[in-house]
């Protein structure tokens, strides 16, 4: 757990200090989350688990310190700090990286949580970004329908990462809606407020409250932070199921998902970052394990590099393809029940 609480709760004292202090403090803060990382990763092993009770405390306490953060955020890049523009260009950087790394990996732990007061507060981070909605959309969505193309979060073979960003965006926003419509409609007792209603409410109340505390300045700093979290967010949906896909029986169902559906990665350092997200076979095979005790097995597929670092390839399509488009097609023709044929997508993919 020390070096989980390190990999975590080191960058977040820096950024509170970037805003307090001003000076190198965010530049230290991005450098951690970034070069350290990859540097570590390079030359560290795999971690193994480390049992489930150990990590709740990491996981409500980074919690709470995204509530406390996010206001620094706010004020630091968008109102009267009196931090320079250099200081709030990197200030920006540092905390967009640690909320789409860490406050996600935190949030997205706590959404899958049994007790209702830590699914609150997963879902309250996702509101403090404007994503609520993908509380809905993950679980009532993704996490069942993985590695189809009902699933706006599964990119099809081909797709690049700028084709995917709107059209998962957009797409789980309509499907999770349509997920909880369902839900609702069979419930016999009262059905209580929409959950859209409290994800919406609850992002106009965030804008609302960055303006009170920074003014235009304020908004248009939340504005930015969420876009650049969300963006990072959808970024690991799509290197983590990049072109898998379930194959359909006879009764046209999709077969269960197995570990062939979801990329992982084994890196010591950016696993803590991210609380263990890169093992994600196993979080779709078990969605309420805890994150200290994901598992990497031998049939799981392997990403050649790091989440980040596979992340930063996506961003452009020809290098990513280059590097996975072969990887793809031998995972389908390792598993044959693993999905289509790269290459092959459907009409509702490609639309």
């Amino acid at each position: 757990m020390v070096r989980f609480a390190l990999a975590t709760l080191a960058p977040a004292l820096m950024l509170a200090l970037a805003v307090l202090a001003g000076g190198m403090w965010g530049a230290l803060a991005l450098l951690w989350m970034t070069v350290l990382t990859f540097a570590l990763d390079r030359i560290s092993g795999q971690s193994a688990p480390a049992g489930g009770g150990h990590g709740r405390w990491l996981t409500v306490t980074l919690g709470l310190v995204h509530l406390a953060l996010w206001p620094l955020a706010v004020w630091g890049i968008g109102g009267p700090s009196g931090l320079s523009a250099l200081e709030r260009g990197v200030a920006f950087f540092g905390f967009g990286v640690f909320f789409g790394q860490v406050s996600n990996s935190v949030a997205h732990e706590l959404i899958h949580a049994a007790a209702r007061p830590l699914r609150r507060l997963g879902a309250t981070i996702y509101v403090s970004l404007l994503f609520g909605h993908h509380v809905s959309a993950h679980r009532l969505v993704h996490h069942v329908h993985v590695a189809t193309a009902r699933d706006p979060n599964s990119a099809p073979f081909g797709m690049s990462y700028w084709a995917f960003l709107p059209r998962a965006w957009w797409g789980s926003f309509r499907e999770g809606w349509r997920a909880e419509e369902a839900m609702r409609a069979r419930r016999t007792g009262p059905r209580g407020l929409h959950p859209y209603a409290v994800w919406l409410a609850g992002g106009a109340a965030a804008a609302a409250l960055a303006a009170l505390i920074a003014g235009p300045g304020g908004l248009a700093a939340l504005a930015g932070l969420a876009a650049y979290a969300q963006a990072q967010l959808l970024l690991s949906d799509y290197v983590q199921h990049y072109g898998l896909r379930r194959r359909a029986g006879a009764d046209g169902r999709a077969e269960p998902a197995g570990p062939q559906h979801a990329w992982n990665a084994p890196h010591r350092q950016s696993a803590a970052m991210m609380l263990n997200a890169p093992r994600h076979s196993d979080h779709h095979a078990h969605p309420g394990r805890p994150w200290p005790e994901l598992a990497l097995d031998a049939g799981m597929p392997v990403l050649p590099q790091s989440l980040p670092v596979m992340a930063t390839i996506a961003l452009w399509p020809p290098a990513w393809r280059a590097l996975m488009d072969r990887r793809v097609a031998r995972v389908m023709g390792r598993a044959p029940r693993g999905g289509d044929a790269p290459g092959r997508r459907s009409a509702a993919e490609t639309a």
